[in-house]
């Protein structure tokens, strides 16, 4: 709310490398739209994979975690959840898959935003969605275990007037068309963690919102590539663009730029990703052996089905095997002995 407050994101200092950024951005998008016509099964492929890996890193960055082999079958629903953590999982889960199916129907309001809380938490905490009802704050874990304040939020008492103030001001300033929309979306979400309205779980409706955002700007490549993941594999990198441009937002004296660099970083590595991984794959026949493939190459020389199945969200065990028995024919891989748990060796590169 602050970042959008006495003009100040039309006063904002922009570098060039912003506007290089904003503008290698647009062209990513155009290059979307082609795709999509032109490849829609191999999109279909990416999508499947995008989801179990959205759902499983931005619940892992919160410290919400699940047993080995439980990810696929609960973001497939092909499994119903055991425990709080699955459940967390699988009302993330449902809330992202809301996001990407209807995105132009989703108008961002209070509402909204507590309906998501709420979602995310259905299945373990039924009464969720509500602010905070009393005072949170940002805390630092040291290397000794002492904890320290990093950022103290908007009060308790104060979390409605400043939620129900910041969807009117970023409407109003999407609805003029003067700002950037992107960099519109970025201080949505950096004052969205500064009020931190909910006494949990700001950070994962922080990144629906932030999917959500980008996809009513026309950006919609987190339905293939994994945002969360970008972002587990960037934590450090994005707590310090956080805690940068927090300070001082209380009194509006803060500086964005640190968290619109991460947050379009962000964006640009996704969109590297995408067309890594279409250009990888030669035709949409046969898809899922080129993922197959790729990831192959990733992991070390020798590996198991298991350790594959990993890098490989969203393909069946039976498309794998397929699909390592293709490459064996090829003679890319061999294969070290028999059962379930054997290892699997590449040849060359």
């Amino acid at each position: 709310m602050k970042s959008f407050e006495h003009g100040y994101l039309r006063e904002m200092p922009i570098s060039h490398a912003l506007l290089s950024n904003a503008g290698l951005l647009g062209e990513f998008r155009g290059r979307e739209g082609l795709y999509a016509r032109q490849s829609p099964e191999v999109l279909n492929t990416l999508r499947r994979a995008s989801i179990v890996q959205s759902v499983e890193s931005s619940n892992r960055i919160e410290g919400v975690t699940v047993a080995e082999g439980r990810i696929d079958p609960l973001v497939l629903k092909r499994s119903k959840p055991r425990d709080r953590a699955e459940k967390e999982v699988a009302g993330y889960r449902d809330v992202l898959a809301r996001v990407h199916a209807e995105p132009e129907r989703l108008k961002i309001s209070t509402e909204l935003i507590r309906s998501f809380h709420r979602g995310v938490y259905r299945y373990a905490d039924p009464k969720s969605g509500g602010w905070k009802r009393s005072d949170n704050a940002i805390l630092e874990v040291r290397p000794d275990g002492k904890q320290v304040v990093r950022f103290r939020p908007v009060s308790a008492l104060a979390t409605p007037k400043y939620m129900g103030r910041l969807v009117e001001l970023h409407a109003r300033e999407i609805a003029a068309g003067e700002i950037e929309p992107l960099l519109a979306a970025a201080a949505f979400v950096l004052d969205f963690e500064c009020i931190h309205p909910f006494a949990d779980g700001n950070g994962r409706v922080g990144r629906l919102l932030t999917l959500l955002l980008l996809h009513q700007c026309g950006y919609s490549v987190g339905r293939y590539i994994s945002l969360e993941r970008i972002v587990e594999d960037s934590k450090e990198t994005y707590y310090e663009a956080l805690y940068k441009s927090s300070q001082g937002w209380h009194e509006g004296s803060h500086d964005l730029r640190p968290w619109v660099d991460y947050f379009l970083g962000t964006l640009i590595a996704a969109y590297n990703d995408f067309e890594a991984r279409v250009g990888t794959i030669s035709s949409a026949k046969g898809a899922k052996r080129e993922l197959v493939k790729n990831a192959i190459h990733h992991l070390l020389p020798r590996f198991t089905i298991g350790e594959l199945e990993r890098v490989c969200k969203g393909i069946s065990r039976k498309t794998l095997i397929r699909a390592l028995r293709d490459l064996r024919a090829q003679g890319a891989v061999r294969c070290l002995g028999r059962g379930p748990n054997t290892q699997w060796e590449r040849v060359g590169r």
